[in-house]
């Protein structure tokens, strides 16, 4: 059995080099092939996309609303044997794939639920002033509209959340933007069971037939990226693949924006009180955190930082203790295994570092390891220390006080989280510590864990450079659905040629800014 490629509503496969999708934990494999994509069906997909982006742009937003619904229908409805093929390319259990199967279908109806209220669209109007001196204003009205065709990659860890139906896929699909998605290498067969889901959905809800399309093989990402049809990518991977897709956009002769989450250490402060009060609990649930899921989340915490004190040297021998005591656990592929041996290779010989934890890497499954580093390498800028080991890895690091603990944190690159597991008496002794946190990270917690991202309105997953490319945007929440849409501005348009949003009636009844006040009303010109 051979599985083509997703284009145009058909499924294609001229080429002749067959890709071979395998079991995580035996590293047989699966018993079906896929088709590498050739040079001129990834011209085709992107072609189709940009066929079907003016009839799918122009869509009301309650049609595509209909169709994101489909499509997490389509999504929930797939059954045992589904569960069972991710659970194979992945080694995930069947527990975290019906979750995140949950998660997929949710995202979907968030942006259905966005795409109905309207607000994405930021329908302003100022209203012709032709009495105003010295000069008259004209009729000026602007919305948001889709920017085209969008390119996805799929991410290994999330084989369903930011995958083939992922987040980026969402947001691009509320946004009026066709997608070329390009299927993850771990996951092929989980890939096809959700395209084919799609698929069944556009069908179902009258969509064009390029809404949707997926390429599979590796070597498709550079023509994908540079095809003048595309005009946003969106990216979760490693710093040196998102890196890569920037370079290429931007070399582009009609540059496009990239929008990659790539490397985050997501640095967790433990401070004085919490651990006077709580150590022993705070080192198990740090534990648990840093190896859940085999430590193979963006947002997993891979820097712990404390101030030196008798509570602070008791929280470190606990949390020794308890990652001593974890398990090892199968990876995603082999690919992440190999990946994460070599981070923890150049942790163990760095005479800066102190290896406190963990047993050595052997066979087929991930040890957790715990890693202590001396102070002055973090106030130094070692950038090894500032390197995401994608797998479950923390570094401790002890600073002498206050002063040593806001240089560590002046020092730190761009990151999705940071957060502060804090007493009261913490939060107002370490107050100032907040503004450079906020220039630092998308997310802020309190005595929280940052593995676990809600999706939701006020959500965001991103943060400064080298944690995404472009700091202005998340994509977790319905805010994600910002990255591909742009403004357009009607001056003086005749009712009749202006988009619904912004004609006077107001015939989508959604809140717009008129005349610097915000009103559903119609209005008159």
């Amino acid at each position: 059995m051979t599985a083509q490629n997703f284009i145009a509503g058909q499924r294609v496969g001229a080429g002749n080099v067959r890709l071979q999708s395998l079991d995580a934990s035996t590293g047989e494999a699966l018993p079906r092939d896929f088709l590498q994509a050739t040079e001129a069906e990834v011209d085709a997909a992107a072609r189709a996309a940009e066929a079907a982006f003016p009839t799918y742009n122009a869509l009301s937003p309650e049609r595509r609303a209909q169709f994101l619904d489909a499509i997490a229908t389509e999504l929930e409805a797939l059954g045992d044997d589904f569960i069972a093929t991710v659970c194979r390319e992945t080694a995930l259990p069947a527990a975290r794939i019906q979750g995140e199967r949950g998660r997929t279908a949710n995202q979907m109806r968030l942006f259905a639920r966005v795409l109905r209220r309207g607000d994405f669209l930021g329908a302003r109007i100022d209203r012709a002033l032709p009495d105003r001196q010295p000069l008259p204003r004209p009729d000026l009205r602007q919305y948001r509209t889709g920017v085209g065709p969008v390119a996805v990659f799929g991410a290994s860890n999330f084989p369903l959340a930011f995958s083939t139906a992922g987040g980026d896929t969402a947001a691009a699909l509320a946004a009026g933007c066709p997608v070329v998605v390009k299927a993850h290498s771990g996951h092929m067969a989980t890939a096809e069971w959700v395209g084919e889901a799609i698929i069944r959905a556009a069908e179902s809800t009258g969509m064009p037939a390029g809404v949707f399309n997926m390429i599979y093989g590796a070597g498709v990402g550079e023509p994908l990226v540079k095809h003048p049809a595309i005009q946003a990518v969106g990216f979760t991977g490693s710093l040196k693949g998102g890196r890569a897709l920037c370079d290429l956009a931007a070399a582009r002769p009609q540059p496009i924006p990239v929008f990659a989450e790539m490397s985050s250490i997501n640095p967790v402060l433990v401070l004085p009180a919490a651990l006077e009060s709580r150590c022993e609990k705070i080192a198990r649930e740090l534990a648990d955190s840093v190896v859940m899921g085999c430590g193979q989340f963006c947002t997993n915490p891979g820097l712990v930082i404390g101030v030196a004190s008798p509570a602070f040297s008791l929280f470190v021998a606990n949390l020794i203790a308890e990652i001593g005591q974890r398990p090892a656990q199968t990876m995603l592929n082999a690919g992440t295994l190999n990946s994460y041996e070599k981070g923890v290779s150049r942790l163990l010989p760095h005479p800066g570092l102190r290896h406190l934890a963990g047993h050595p890497q052997e066979g087929r499954q991930a040890f957790p390891q715990l890693f202590q580093a001396k102070a002055e390498l973090l106030l130094e800028g070692e950038e090894l220390l500032q390197e995401e080991v994608f797998g479950p890895t923390t570094l401790v690091v002890e600073v002498a006080d206050e002063a040593e603990l806001r240089r560590a944190l002046d020092g730190l690159h761009g990151q999705l989280t940071a957060t502060l597991i804090a007493e009261p008496d913490d939060l107002s002794r370490f107050a100032a510590l907040v503004p450079v946190l906020e220039r630092k990270a998308g997310r802020l917690l309190i005595n929280g864990y940052p593995t676990g991202v809600e999706v939701c309105d006020a959500m965001v997953h991103g943060g400064p450079y080298p944690a995404t490319s472009d700091a202005r945007g998340t994509s977790v929440g319905s805010l994600a659905i910002d990255r591909f849409l742009r403004p357009v501005c009607y001056q003086n348009y005749p009712d009749a040629l202006l988009p619904e949003a912004l004609k006077d009636a107001n015939p989508l009844g959604i809140a717009r800014l008129v005349d610097g006040e915000t009103t559903r009303n119609a209005v008159t010109r």
